[in-house]
């Protein structure tokens, strides 16, 4: 099963998009599912609030755990993480139109009246796939131009 896969299953199973995202990578991240999914569960629908949309807030956990600094004094991967990061949410705004859940949704989260819009129109289950699969498409892309995880 490829990381697309696996991570549009984990969302038609009722998880947010930000697991989904994480735990499709969680083997190759030396994390296990669970951790994943426990990790991500905070960050759907960005952060509740219509921010960062949580696919593009798992890919990012995802390259963070690839590439992200753990040393102090270890400044190469601090740039290698930022370059990544700013690659991420260039790369999913540029393929998606935003990386903001809101603008993407064409409705305000926040309120009770942008929730029942985005149900009655079933954002949440097809349109938000459509995210789920532009992260991990924009994540692999990334991924394979920056050479496996240090």
């Amino acid at each position: 099963m490829t990381h697309k896969e696996k991570a549009l299953q984990y969302f038609s199973d009722k998880f947010h998009c930000s697991q989904a995202v994480l735990a499709a990578f969680a083997p190759e991240l030396g994390i296990t599912e669970e951790q994943a999914l426990k990790l991500g569960a905070c960050f759907g629908a960005g952060m509740r609030k219509g921010e960062v949309c949580g696919a593009c807030i798992g890919a990012l956990m995802v390259l963070g755990l690839m590439y992200g600094q753990f040393n102090k004094d270890d400044v190469e991967s601090r740039m290698r993480a930022n370059k990544v990061n700013v690659e991420m949410m260039n790369g999913f705004a540029e393929k998606s139109g935003s990386y903001i859940c809101n603008e993407l949704l064409g409705c305000d989260i926040r309120t009770e009246e942008g929730i029942r819009y985005a149900r009655e129109n079933d954002l949440f289950t097809d349109f938000c796939p459509k995210m789920v699969a532009n992260a991990v498409d924009v994540l692999e892309e990334i991924i394979q131009n920056n050479g496996e995880k240090e």
